[in-house]
C-alpha cells in the first residue's frame, strides 16, 4: 500500500481535514515539551496552568524551575520538564535576542529543523510539530500512532526506530501531503488501529494491510468468545 492510497481511502473516512495554525511557535513548543510522557488531557491542564501564572513566556524564562515546576505539576514529570522549558526559552533569547520563531518558516526544511534540534531536549518530533502546527512548514511528527500504523501497514520496517522514521515516512510524501498523512493516520491510531486488539474488520486499509492476516484471526477468535 503507498501513501497515496493511505491518505486518499482515510479521508474517504474522515473527512477534510484542512490545516490551521493552533497556536504560535513559542507556544506549540512549550505545549509539545509539556505532552511528553503524559496524556492529552494532563499536558493541556499544565499548559493552561503555566499561562495563568505568568503573564508572558520571557516571565517563564526569568522565572526559579521551582516555580515552574509548582505550575505544571499536573502534566507529570514537572521536575524534569520545569528546567527543559526555561533552558529552551534562555537558548532561543541567546540566540536570536528575542522569543519568536517565526523566521523559521522562511528557512530550508532541514536547516529549520537542525536549529530547533540544537535546543536542549528538543528531538525529531518535538521539532516537527512546531514547524508543521504553528508554521505549515511540512515537517513530519511521528508520534506513537504514527509510527505503529507506518509499520503494520509496512509502509517502514519493524526495525526502524522511531527517531528514523521521521526521515523514511516524509520522503515518502508530496509537501502537501505531510499534514493530511499525519493527522488522518493518527486519528485511525486512535479510532481503528489501536496498540491493543485493533479493529480489523472495521478498518478502511484492510484489503492492502499486511498485518491484517495477523490480526484477523484475532478478532475471529475474540468474536467466539463473545
Amino acid at each position: 500500500m503507498t501513501v497515496d492510497e493511505v491518505i486518499s481511502l482515510l479521508a474517504q473516512e474522515y473527512g477534510p481535514r484542512p490545516w490551521r495554525a493552533r497556536r504560535d511557535p513559542i507556544s506549540e513548543l512549550i505545549f509539545t515539551i509539556l505532552s511528553q510522557n503524559t496524556s492529552d488531557v494532563n499536558s493541556q491542564r499544565a499548559f493552561s496552568r503555566l499561562l495563568s501564572r505568568f503573564d508572558s513566556w520571557e516571565a517563564v524564562a526569568n522565572a526559579p524551575v521551582e516555580e515552574i515546576a509548582e505550575s505544571i505539576w499536573a502534566g507529570g514529570l514537572a521536575r524534569v520538564k520545569a528546567p527543559r522549558l526555561k533552558n529552551i526559552l534562555k537558548a532561543i533569547w541567546e540566540k536570536r535576542g528575542s522569543l519568536e520563531l517565526d523566521f523559521l518558516r522562511d528557512m530550508p526544511l532541514s536547516d529549520a529543523k537542525a536549529w530547533l534540534r540544537e535546543l536542549p531536549g528538543v528531538g525529531p518530533k518535538t521539532a516537527a510539530c512546531v514547524l508543521l502546527f504553528s508554521l505549515g512548514v511540512p515537517a513530519l511528527p511521528v508520534d506513537t500512532h504514527v509510527y505503529r500504523v507506518a509499520r503494520r501497514l509496512g509502509l517502514i520496517d519493524p526495525k526502524v526506530s522511531v527517531e528514523e522514521a521521521h526521515d523514511l515516512l516524509e520522503a515518502m510524501l508530496m509537501p502537501d501531503q505531510v499534514y493530511e498523512f499525519h493527522v488522518y493516520v493518527v486519528e485511525h491510531g486512535r479510532r481503528t488501529c489501536m496498540a491493543r486488539r485493533p479493529r480489523c474488520p472495521r478498518c478502511v486499509l484492510r484489503e492492502g494491510c499486511p498485518s491484517s492476516v495477523i490480526y484477523m484471526p484475532l478478532w475471529e477468535r475474540l468474536e467466539g468468545k463473545m
